[in-house]
């Protein structure tokens, strides 16, 4: 089959300018899977543009913090709070203690078993990148009264506790 003739001077790409108008998305708009998706993603763009000179991305920030607050917390546990598949949380945590944020020490009761430290490295790390997401989401919900943030949240929480294994 030929390939299209095209005028001369005329461009592959798509039209630009005044023709090319916004897409309508009203048939979309109602949808909360859409909006949140939307949300998200302006929200990740921001947290890595923050997140870039720490050399960190969310699901590593996310597991700095909760292997922080959570002493003796092992591998199973945070890959369960993370919704990550063991070789998945294997490659997060490699990449981590290569960077000597994070240590696995063995279990005295189960050897099997590996629980989960930050190093003096990670700790501090994890202080500098948990102010860093803090002034993150102010400026990227500045449009959102502390309320309405609030009840943001709790109805996101409330959305993901539906999750079938979430328990």
């Amino acid at each position: 089959m030929a390939a299209p003739q095209r005028l001369p001077g005329a461009s592959a790409r798509a039209p630009q300018g005044p023709a090319q108008t916004a897409l309508d998305t009203t048939h979309l708009a109602h949808l909360v899977g859409f909006a949140t998706s939307r949300a998200a993603v302006a929200l990740k763009l921001a947290f890595a543009q923050h997140m870039a000179p720490l050399g960190l991305k969310a699901v590593e920030f996310s597991a700095l913090v909760l292997i922080a607050t959570n002493p003796g917390l092992n591998q199973k546990q945070l890959g369960n709070a993370l919704a990550l598949s063991a070789p998945n949380l294997a490659v997060i945590l490699d990449r981590l203690a290569g960077r000597g944020l994070v240590e696995r020490v063995r279990g005295i009761v189960d050897r099997r078993e590996h629980r989960l430290e930050l190093t003096a490295a990670g700790a501090e790390l994890t202080a500098r990148a948990e102010g860093v997401a803090g002034t993150m989401e102010r400026e990227a919900l500045q449009g959102l009264s502390d309320a309405e943030r609030a009840l943001l949240i709790e109805l996101l929480h409330k959305v993901a506790a539906t999750r079938p294994d979430s328990h």
